[in-house]
């Protein structure tokens, strides 16, 4: 797919966009801003890195930069008049647009390992979602001033929820630079560079200088899974990656992945993405049956 770099204009009085779109939702894309997206009218199909889903309205994602992205709606939000039927609201901002000491602060550390998950995408629900959407239409018709304390407090909510969940695999991951433990720093570093080989867990024990019973537990509580869960979604989305780019077979990316065999390979596919790797493919194919 044709990725392009698509930037919101911002104002030069302002320090960070409210925006309201109304036009046809940008196809694939990428930008050096931060932006959380709330889908007002619309259901179609979601990317995210190589996350594909549907929507529905009142989805609402947090976007990391450079995460490359796209919301399709479906037929039925394109009027024979030509006419967009969907509808959202935007919210962007730069890593520094408070001041570069700002993130830095100590008592930012929630939310700056929240943004740095935001490479993978970060969908919300439960209260947290309902609690940020109130918020995010009410910004619309405040001030300037009174705009960037509510952004204050989505900061907030999001620096302390537990309810969302990451959409991209680990690989899309630009950084892996986890503030917290250093150990499962190290660990992960590994896991990126040696995932297509068969890893142990006794190496990660050997860079840590952990025992088993520590290790599991400080990587579980750092990633939200164990680390072989962990591995299997590197691999996955390594895969999903190469079947974005379409130069190789299935096969191909099944042992370039890590993976020994594409029986396997089929079988972890879909118990992480609910399609199996063909199926991927022709979801790609159809949501953008132009690219080659």
């Amino acid at each position: 797919m044709k990725l392009k770099n698509i930037r919101l204009l911002k104002e030069p009085y302002k320090s960070f966009i409210l925006y309201r779109e109304t036009n046809p939702f940008s196809a694939w894309h990428y930008h050096t801003e931060y932006e959380l997206v709330l889908i007002i009218k619309g259901r179609g199909c979601k990317m995210v890195g190589d996350y594909i889903d549907r929507f529905e309205e009142n989805d609402l994602v947090l976007l990391g930069d450079s995460t490359p992205h796209e919301w399709l709606c479906d037929p039925e939000y394109f009027g024979e008049d030509g006419q967009f039927r969907g509808e959202g609201v935007v919210v962007q901002f730069v890593y520094d647009f408070l001041g570069s000491e700002f993130m830095e602060a100590p008592e930012n550390a929630p939310l700056k390992t929240m943004l740095a998950n935001s490479a993978r995408g970060i969908e919300f629900f439960g209260e947290t979602k309902l609690k940020i959407i109130s918020i995010m239409l009410e910004m619309e018709s405040l001030p300037e001033s009174e705009r960037l304390y509510e952004l204050f407090s989505i900061f907030r909510i999001i620096a302390t929820t537990n309810e969302y969940r990451l959409l991209a695999s680990p690989v899309f991951l630009e950084s892996i630079e986890m503030s917290g433990n250093k150990l499962m720093q190290r660990a992960l570093h590994y896991m990126l560079q040696n995932f297509q080989q068969n890893i142990q867990i006794k190496e990660l024990l050997k860079i840590t200088s952990m025992s088993n019973t520590a290790f599991c537990a400080a990587f579980k509580q750092t990633y939200r899974m164990t680390f072989k869960e962990y591995l299997l979604n590197i691999r996955i989305g390594y895969a999903c990656k190469l079947l974005t780019e379409g130069s190789q077979n299935i096969s191909e990316i099944a042992y370039n992945s890590g993976f020994e065999n594409i029986s396997n390979f089929n079988r972890q596919f879909k118990k992480i993405k609910g399609i199996t790797p063909s199926q991927f493919q022709e979801k790609l194919n159809a949501t953008h049956p132009k690219d080659l």
